[in-house]
């Protein structure tokens, strides 16, 4: 009730659109349950906010640009929180399917990131979300830079790109005024593969 007519923001990062392979065709809910846009707009339309609202689909790192989207959107005072979340469900074996085929998931089930053993990835699934302020009386973090970048040619449509993740690195630390020697923690995310993991390394 406190948020009800407030600016208040929602990004919410989703790639998978696997819930419309199990709607009857002709269900109400095939149209407003399956469209990305849905899933932001709906939480607008629940909590009555009116501030932005997006869903951003760019693949595996959809969450975390929704994040850098609320952090630009409240550094342009386009509002004073924002609500951001990440989501991924399975429903159909489909999608998991066509990863195998493509020799993308691991085939033991198993993702061995950064480890000699790295053959591919796993599949998840589940929902996060978190309340992003310009200034709030529980703070659990501080955004103090960001950047968002894409890996144009590479070895592959799903490898990464050495010289656009250094490009990306820099761009975040200048973005938050910082230097290598000042990061204390590096959280690290590959795609388990002996591809792509030397390069994100």
């Amino acid at each position: 009730s406190k948020l009800l007519g407030s600016d208040t923001a929602v990004f919410v990062g989703v790639m998978s659109v696997e819930f419309r392979e199990v709607l009857p065709q002709a269900n109400v809910y095939a149209m407003t349950g399956t469209g990305h846009c849905f899933a932001a707009g709906r939480l607008s339309y629940v909590f009555g906010l009116h501030g932005v609202c997006e869903a951003i689909d760019v693949a595996c790192s959809s969450a975390l640009v929704a994040c850098h989207n609320a952090h630009r959107a409240l550094s342009m005072c386009e509002g004073r929180e924002a609500l951001v979340a990440g989501v991924n469900m399975m429903f159909v074996p489909a999608t998991l399917e066509g990863y195998a085929m493509a020799g993308l998931t691991s085939p033991s089930g198993k993702s061995f990131v950064f480890d000699a053993r790295a053959n591919g990835f796993v599949r998840g699934e589940g929902c996060g979300a978190a309340v992003v302020q310009v200034a709030g009386t529980e703070v659990k973090g501080i955004v103090v830079g960001s950047a968002v970048r894409q890996d144009g040619r590479s070895a592959s449509l799903t490898a990464p790109n050495g010289r656009a993740q250094q490009l990306l690195l820099n761009a975040v630390l200048a973005d938050a005024s910082m230097t290598p020697a000042q990061l204390q923690l590096v959280e690290a995310a590959a795609n388990g593969s002996a591809l792509g993991d030397p390069i994100e390394a």
